[in-house]
């Protein structure tokens, strides 16, 4: 139980004084913890975690881990992807209220029903959506596997593709796909501004304009380069560029920028004027109190319903049998 269930976290008092850091390592040590970050967590929560990585390689991580208790310091569905798959691990997350709009987008009822509704047609999920919408789903993708999973297909295999439509369009654009789309978004990547990052272009005219396949088209069409979280970052390692016009979650310039100091990262600002950068609210949930309290109490738990989660695991699973085929 939840010190208070209306919260969505255990709210317990931490002294100011208190070194996170070393008491978090320490309570990992003991209680054979990983932690495991997504790039759009805030950056002293990507430093402190074992793990730093996009949707793909975190569910590879998670499979893989050897540790008896697994925080997944994200949002709520990758805490039910890492379950799915670590059924007998205990998989925490810091605050349950770290939800996702995208996965919002998709209610589990609605989306079997269009899956019925449409008979005959594979059925690709992306990684963004609830274990429901999953033990409904044929293959699972990522933004990083996406198109190569779509491509592994005969291109006469009918697709239905979900829940966001930008990513799908894209996937259609760059494959001559025709897949059906669930109309789904993420509201972040749906709300940079093609007008300000224009106006940052005229500001920085040596800058590469990179951009997540979840943004709008018209950002894409502007962009240089279009990638998911992991491609945008190693694009910028590898990349001549001494500037980029980042348009994704802002969470990943921290780690862009350690791996490139002698680099600028400039964050695409949303249509919101009061705003230079665009975050993700439910990512910035989870702090480094509430991961604090989270290992040493142990809560909250994730939890996903036994037979939901033996269906979801046969898509996932075949997600990463195909990207460690594709090398990816």
């Amino acid at each position: 139980m939840l010190k208070n269930e209306s919260i969505g976290y255990f709210d317990a008092p931490v002294p100011e004084n208190m070194n996170l850091v070393e008491e978090i390592n320490k309570l990992r040590k003991e209680k054979n913890a990983v932690i495991l970050a997504h790039y759009y967590q805030t950056g002293d929560i990507q430093d402190i975690a074992d793990f730093v990585g996009d949707s793909l390689a975190l569910a590879q991580w998670a499979e893989k881990t050897t540790a008896d208790i697994l925080i997944m310091c994200g949002v709520h569905f990758m805490g039910e992807t890492a379950k799915i798959l670590c059924p007998n691990k205990k998989v925490l997350v810091p605050d349950l209220n770290a939800g996702c709009s995208l996965a919002d987008s998709c209610p589990a009822v609605d989306f079997e029903k269009f899956v019925k509704d449409h008979p005959g047609y594979t059925v690709i999920s992306y990684v963004n959506t609830s274990a429901a919408v999953k033990a409904v789903t044929d293959i699972v993708v990522t933004s990083t596997n996406a198109k190569q999973i779509v491509e592994s297909l005969p291109e006469d295999e009918k697709i239905i593709f979900g829940p966001d439509r930008n990513l799908g369009n894209y996937i259609n654009s760059i494959t001559g796909r025709n897949m059906l789309l669930w109309d789904g978004a993420c509201h972040v990547h749906e709300e940079f501004s093609l007008e300000k990052i224009l106006d940052l272009k005229k500001q920085y005219p040596e800058a590469e304009v990179i951009a997540h396949p979840e943004c709008k088209k018209v950002v894409l069409t502007v962009s240089d380069f279009v990638g998911s979280t992991a491609a945008l970052l190693k694009h910028t390692i590898q990349s001549d560029k001494k500037q980029f016009i980042v348009a994704t979650e802002s969470g990943v310039i921290h780690e862009m920028r350690k791996k490139s100091p002698d680099k600028e990262f400039i964050p695409a600002p949303p249509n919101d004027s009061t705003c230079a950068c665009n975050e993700c609210n439910f990512m910035r949930l989870n702090t480094m109190k509430k991961l604090y309290n989270c290992l040493k109490y142990e809560m909250p738990e994730i939890f996903v319903d036994e037979t939901v989660q033996m269906k979801a695991l046969v898509p996932i699973k075949r997600m990463l049998e195909i990207s460690k085929k594709l090398g990816l």
